[in-house]
C-alpha cells in the first residue's frame, strides 16, 4: 500500500503544452504514471505526442521511454468527464495558477498537485479559502516537486530513478532535501512508501499533520522521514500531533539552523521572526516528542535505519 497515489491514478496535467509542462509530462508517462490528458484553454481537441526514447523510462530510468498520445481538453470538466482523471498536476504560470487549482476542485478532482511556484500569497489565501466547499479535493503545494508512490506512479518532477518501492514516508518542504534523503535511504536498502513535498510556501495545502496520519494508518508504512525549515509553526503543531498519536518511528531534520532573525532563505515561509518559527524551537518541540533530528542532512538515511532496528 501507499498514500495518496498508485498505479490506478489517472492524472491530467494542466499548462501540458507549455514548456515545464510538456517536459514533465514527459517524464511521468516514461515513468510509468497514467496521464490520460492535458488541460490549454483554446487546444481542446488536439493531441500531445510523447516520442519514444532509447533510454530515460521505467523505474530505474534505464528503460526505453514508451511513446504515447495524450488528448488535450479546453477545460478540468472536459477531461475529467472525458477520461476519468482523479488527480491532476499543474504547470500553469502564476498569474493564472490559483484559477487553475480551482478549476480542477470545481470539477471534483480528488488530488491537485500544484508544483507552479511564485504564486502571489493573496491568491493562496482566497484558495485556500474556497477549498473549503470542496472536501473532494486535497491539494499538495503550491512550489513542491510533487508526490511520487516509487515504481508505481509520480506527479511532479522528481528524478523517479533515485527512489525505490519500500516501507518509509517521507514528508518535506525542501525539494533537493527530499531527494537527498530518499537517495540515502535507496542506497542503505530502504525504499519509500509514498514521497510527498508540500512546498515551502507561507499557505499552501495539505500540511504535515494530515499526511503523518495517513502515514500512520498505513500498513505498509513503518517509519517516516520529516524534512522541516525555518519559519512558521508547522513543525511544532506536528511535533504535538506525533507525540499524541503517532506509533511509527519518525525522523526528522530542520534546514536554515544559520539563518538570521528576520532574513528570507529561499523559500517564501522560511522566514523568522522573534522566537517563533526558529530552527531551535522546532528541534526542540520535535526531540520533546520522541523524534529522532538529525544534525546535519547527510544522517538522514543512516537514523532513519537505526530507528526501523536495522543495519546502515
Amino acid at each position: 500500500m501507499a498514500i495518496l497515489i498508485d498505479a490506478s491514478t489517472r492524472v491530467v496535467c494542466q499548462g501540458i503544452t507549455g514548456a515545464f509542462g510538456a517536459q514533465h509530462t514527459r517524464g511521468c508517462h516514461y515513468y510509468g504514471t497514467q496521464l490520460v490528458g492535458g488541460v490549454t484553454p483554446g487546444k481542446g481537441g488536439t493531441v500531445f505526442e510523447v516520442e519514444a526514447t532509447e533510454t530515460g523510462g521505467g523505474f530505474d530510468g534505464k528503460a526505453p521511454g514508451k511513446a504515447g498520445k495524450i488528448p488535450v481538453f479546453n477545460t478540468m470538466s472536459e477531461a475529467v468527464g472525458e477520461t476519468g482523471a482523479d488527480a491532476t498536476m499543474i504547470f500553469v504560470p502564476p498569474p493564472f495558477a490559483a484559477d487553475a487549482i480551482l478549476e480542477a476542485a470545481e470539477a471534483e478532482v480528488r488530488l491537485i498537485v500544484c508544483v507552479t511556484e511564485g504564486i502571489p500569497v493573496t491568491d493562496m489565501v482566497k484558495v485556500v479559502q474556497a477549498l473549503k466547499r470542496y472536501p473532494k479535493s486535497r491539494l499538495i503545494g503550491p512550489n513542491c516537486p510533487g508526490v511520487i508512490t516509487p515504481e508505481a506512479s509520480k506527479i511532479g518532477i522528481m528524478p523517479g530513478y533515485i527512489h525505490r518501492s519500500g516501507d518509509v514516508g517521507v514528508i518535506s518542504r525542501s525539494g533537493t532535501l527530499t531527494y537527498e534523503a530518499v537517495w540515502q535511504l535507496t542506497q542503505g536498502g530502504a525504499g519509500q512508501s509514498t514521497c510527498i513535498g508540500i512546498g515551502g510556501d507561507p499557505v499552501r495545502g495539505t500540511g504535515y499533520i494530515d499526511l503523518l496520519e495517513l502515514f500512520e494508518k498505513d500498513p505498509a508504512t513503518k517509519g517516516v522521514i520529516l524534512i522541516g525549515e525555518i519559519g512558521g509553526t508547522d513543525e511544532e503543531d506536528a511535533a504535538a500531533w506525533i507525540k499524541d498519536h503517532m506509533t511509527k518511528p519518525v525522523v526528522a531534520f530542520i534546514a536554515g539552523r544559520t539563518a538570521p532573525p528576520g532574513r528570507r532563505m529561499g523559500h517564501a515561509g522560511a522566514l523568522i521572526t522573534g522566537s517563533s518559527g526558529t530552527a531551535e524551537s522546532k528541534v526542540k518541540a520535535l526531540r520533546e516528542a520522541g523524534v529522532s533530528v538529525c544534525d546535519t542532512p547527510a544522517d538522514i538515511g543512516v537514523t532513519m535505519l537505526k530507528a526501523l532496528k536495522r543495519t546502515p
